[in-house]
């Protein structure tokens, strides 16, 4: 496979996938350029070899052309943080002219890839009542068009680079299909998704052990997979966040008022049950931190996890769980935190999840391994002020969540096939 390291860009034009997906407030003022920031050595490196960049992003959800999701609303600070003036092509599927004139340390901005429906390859504007038949000729019609699309966009550039790993679980046009209009030598993954391979491959298959995964979150639901998969690799894993309550009352105990799943109590007892047998330590919250309302200034009280009073909810763990947590992050040498412990939102609901932070934070300065995912994980990182001291902090999202769950990512396998 192909390294951006040793690649040569000089005299040839890139088309580099980004994911600029990035926060507009009033005024379409950008509120949070980090996802810019971070695939700026991407493209600084080819530009510094001599060669031209024509860059591919969506913004947003668009259900057509929407001047509120225009890329061009970000021109002017992606020329800025590049430090070189970036061109914008008004139509990505016409920017054939202004590609071919870009000279080398030249960029060209392409518009919001989903305003067409063929770079998601789904067809729009199907009537609620569409027949089974034509349901299936729209998606057959959709799929044709979805290859002219990808063909127009290779034909831009020399090479490919995919640096857009928060969409590398999409099979789209822009970050799967359009591999393979380039030979195995002229496409490679850019520097953020390589840390971001890297950072699971080290979670997921290089594991030095303990390995502890810490999983938060409301809805069993919905990391489901997530932790069957983990289950045979981790030698701990904490539940924790939303999820406690589910256990805890599978388990027979009183959760109060408490966010809960009740069609999955069985399936909690069931995953319970199969960590014994694979012989992993499954770490359950024993006391929480309760309110009898959601809200920051509401009144709380500290008690056991599963003696919970009616008109109370849990929204943190308690002291006791703390120190359990704790104990067993400090003691491991690859940790994976995906969802935080409670509300950390409002402050007297975040001590939980700073106390997990904090103790993956020296975990990590005595050696260990640490990877955290997921929106919420990642803020919570962000509020403590904990980001520079964990091993990394992935961008990915959803891709990160199926690549947890042992999926295959179509935006990864189409660059190392």
């Amino acid at each position: 496979m192909q390294s951006i390291d040793k690649y040569n860009f000089a005299g040839k034009k890139a088309f580099v996938r980004v994911d600029f997906n990035v926060p507009l407030g009033e005024n379409f003022n950008i509120t949070d350029d980090t996802r810019i920031r971070a695939a700026l050595p991407t493209l600084k490196k080819i530009l510094s070899d001599g060669g031209s960049v024509i860059i591919g992003s969506h913004l947003g959800r668009p259900k057509g052309v929407d001047e509120k999701f225009s890329l061009k609303h970000i021109v002017n600070h992606v020329s800025e943080l590049l430090g070189v003036p970036v061109q914008f092509a008004e139509d990505c599927m016409k920017a054939g002219e202004q590609a071919a004139a870009l000279k080398p340390g030249e960029v060209l901005l392409l518009e919001n890839l989903r305003f067409y429906a063929e770079e998601e390859g789904k067809p729009r504007g199907l009537a609620e009542d569409a027949t089974d038949e034509e349901k299936k000729a729209a998606k057959a019609a959709i799929k044709e068009s979805q290859k002219e699309f990808t063909k127009t966009l290779a034909s831009y550039a020399d090479c490919y680079v995919n640096d857009a790993f928060g969409t590398a679980h999409r099979a789209h046009a822009s970050t799967a299909l359009i591999a393979e209009y380039f030979d195995t030598n002229d496409k490679m993954f850019g520097y953020l998704m390589g840390k971001e391979v890297d950072a699971v491959n080290k979670v997921m298959k290089d594991i030095q052990r303990p390995f502890t995964a810490i999983m938060g979150g409301s809805k069993v639901s919905s990391k489901i997979e997530i932790i069957e998969n983990l289950l045979s690799k981790v030698d701990n894993l904490i539940i924790t966040g939303g999820m406690t309550y589910t256990f805890t009352k599978a388990k027979g105990g009183k959760i109060g008022d408490s966010i809960v799943e009740d069609d999955k109590l069985e399936l909690a007892l069931n995953l319970i049950e199969k960590a014994k047998e694979l012989g992993v330590n499954l770490v359950l919250a024993v006391d929480a931190k309760i309110a009898d309302s959601f809200s920051n200034d509401a009144k709380t009280e500290f008690v056991p996890v599963d003696q919970i009073p009616d008109g109370w909810q849990g929204l943190d763990i308690g002291p006791e769980t703390e120190k359990m947590f704790v104990e067993v992050i400090k003691a491991s040498k690859t940790i994976l935190w995906n969802g935080p412990t409670g509300v950390f939102e409002f402050d007297n609901f975040s001590h939980g999840s700073q106390s997990v932070g904090e103790a993956i934070a020296e975990a990590t300065k005595n050696g260990a391994f640490s990877l955290v995912g997921g929106g919420d994980s990642v803020a919570c990182v962000n509020k403590f002020g904990l980001a520079d001291q964990v091993s990394y902090v992935s961008t990915g999202g959803g891709a990160l969540l199926e690549a947890i769950e042992g999926k295959v990512l179509p935006g990864i396998a189409a660059i190392e096939k």
